[in-house]
């Protein structure tokens, strides 16, 4: 037996950047992006061979060019050199990364410390930085190790990356608030982030799961979350970006009655449904059927 996490797959953010980039492929020959749209391999390729071209920084850009702002969002100092060349942008932010950014800028203006929860090499934290007035007065923290080793500020602002889990948001507030004269907590995780993570919890706590196949590029932070929780939870997690994987773990499907599969919010529907149907089918084998 398959059991599905409730939700899981594309958020709406990253499902309208990756539909805004492929309705430009069909009206333009190229459109680029500034590093990955979409940390998930299959689907970068799919768009790739429709046109994508994925450029490392703002300056590989051609003049003429369009450019979609990747869902991770951009620094502010990227968009305004290229909007000075003249070069076609849209702008597919993702909402909740589009709060968190201008909660930085925001608080930022008003003399707070920002501290940003997060992976200080994820795209989307170094776009929030760079909403930032001064830059010196930021700095990213990825864990509560980290956190205790913040200095005292008379304001603090504490500000989430949208994948984070919402227990470590409060426990790193908890160190923050002997920190500072006044702390100011902004939940920027987003809804889609904590759905997935819920779903993850009630798949392997509502039924009696052998084991979960989870679906997501091994450099999605949001699907890491989720194996993190799994993993908490003492579940069994396999952890594959596609089908190749699931033939080359075939050890690991003996002995499974019941599998979960979950999926970060940036694996492609196609994919998931790909892999689901491979499994179904694999243990149809193993039955004996």
């Amino acid at each position: 037996m398959v059991i599905m996490a409730e939700h899981a797959g594309f958020c709406f953010g990253v499902k309208r950047a990756v539909d805004a980039v492929s309705e430009a492929l069909k009206n333009n020959s190229e459109v680029w992006t500034i590093g990955l749209p979409i940390h998930n391999p299959q689907e970068v390729a799919r768009l790739q061979a429709m046109g994508l071209r994925v450029a490392q920084n703002d300056s590989e850009i051609p003049s003429g060019a369009k450019v979609m702002i990747r869902a991770h969002g951009e620094a502010l100092d990227v968009t305004e050199r290229l909007r000075a060349r003249g070069i076609d942008i849209a702008d597919m932010t993702c909402p909740f990364v589009r709060k968190a950014q201008e909660k930085a800028a925001e608080l930022s203006s008003e003399g707070y410390h920002i501290v940003l929860l997060g992976d200080k090499n994820h795209p989307e934290i170094k776009g929030i930085l760079g909403h930032v007035g001064n830059v010196n007065d930021a700095e990213v923290v990825a864990d509560e190790s980290e956190a205790l080793n913040v200095q005292f500020h008379a304001k603090t602002a504490l500000i989430s990356q949208t994948t984070q889990r919402e227990e470590r948001l409060e426990k790193i507030a908890g160190i923050l608030t002997g920190k500072s004269s006044e702390l100011r907590v902004c939940n920027t995780i987003c809804k889609a982030t904590a759905q997935r993570q819920d779903a993850v919890r009630k798949l392997v706590r509502e039924n009696q799961i052998d084991g979960v196949v989870l679906i997501g590029g091994k450099s999605s932070a949001n699907t890491g979350k989720l194996k993190d929780i799994l993993t908490a939870e003492g579940v069994n997690v396999l952890w594959v970006e596609d089908e190749n994987e699931i033939n080359a773990n075939s050890k690991w499907f003996k002995e499974k009655s019941v599998i979960g599969i979950a999926a970060g919010a940036s694996t492609p529907e196609w994919l998931i449904d790909k892999i689901k149907n491979i499994i179904a089918a694999k243990q149809d084998v193993l039955r004996g059927y």
